[in-house]
């Protein structure tokens, strides 16, 4: 903290600070990460949603999430979420959408408690948290509000050491499954994405399967429901979903990598975020957990 002193003072009077005091930046320091720093994404883990507003692409999490991981690639490849639609836009919290109803059925147009309740075929586990045994997690070195926070193999995640357990953490693009109320866990039909402040709250009382990497921009702006929890009131204000498909089943399809929360460059880029400078002339010294959205990058 000594060096941000003076570098501090030199920005508030005007002056530009002597190259011994520039740190740097979160990008500089992501240009110079080593490749053997950055992780391949399994192109059999990446959904790739094509609507009216554009393309998202989704990273999903097999390791915390298995059996809605798996029964949302059978939908993907069953072609369930073609023609689907976005049923809800909420400002500041989702993005929500469907695979297409079945025939005579409308989309979800309601909040879990107080639409009719599904009962479903094969009900899948609560998979809202999972043992942490064999998971290499690495602890925020910063005070987190809701539990003990860090990182698990690129991912945000939060732990209760006590009980054994560990679970990803709710936190802008994750993305989760819809369901109605306990003791329904969803089947994967229904997504959402956060687009707004982190609704932590929600850990570990939703099923989480992953993260969005692109693309949610054009989808966070789209207009907002005008019923309860910004669910659309009618058809004219979806959005259609024109093909979902998995990147592993579309040849040509861009490689995607993540950054090793676990390398030296991943610390070096936390304590950048943490600590920043040029602009900044009072340095947080803290950060967090969802304001250190793991690094991504497309790669060919």
């Amino acid at each position: 903290m000594k060096k941000l002193l003076p570098l501090a003072a030199l920005v508030l009077m005007g002056q530009a600070p002597p190259p011994s005091l520039v740190t740097p930046t979160s990008d500089e320091i992501l240009a110079k990460a080593p490749a053997a720093h950055w992780i391949a994404i399994n192109p059999d883990d990446l959904m790739v949603m094509d609507s009216a507003a554009g393309r998202m692409v989704i990273q999903l999490a097999p390791d915390f999430a298995p059996a809605h991981v798996a029964a949302i690639k059978a939908l993907v490849r069953a072609g369930r979420f073609d023609d689907g639609r976005i049923v809800r836009v909420q400002d500041n919290y989702v993005v929500q959408w469907a695979a297409k109803p079945g025939a005579g059925q409308e989309p979800v147009s309601q909040p879990p408690d107080v639409r009719e309740q599904r009962v479903r075929a094969s009900p899948l586990p609560a998979e809202y948290e999972r043992p942490i045994k064999g998971l290499s997690f690495k602890r925020l070195p910063f005070a987190d509000a809701y539990a003990k926070a860090g990182f698990v193999a690129g991912w945000p995640a939060a732990r209760d050491r006590k009980a054994g357990t560990v679970w990803l953490t709710h936190c802008y693009a994750t993305v989760g499954v819809g369901r109605d109320m306990p003791p329904d866990t969803g089947d994967g039909s229904e997504l959402y994405t956060v687009i707004g402040h982190g609704p932590r709250h929600l850990d570990r009382n939703i099923t989480n399967v992953g993260r969005v990497i692109a693309g949610i921009e054009p989808h966070a702006a789209l207009p907002r429901g005008t019923e309860a929890l910004g669910f659309y009131k009618d058809e004219a204000a979806r959005t259609r979903i024109t093909q979902v498909r998995m990147a592993s089943d579309m040849p040509g399809f861009a490689r995607w990598q993540m950054l090793d929360t676990d390398s030296r460059t991943f610390a070096d880029w936390m304590g950048s975020r943490a600590n920043r400078t040029g602009f900044f002339v009072r340095p947080a010294g803290a950060a967090d957990l969802c304001n250190l959205r793991v690094p991504v990058r497309e790669t060919r």
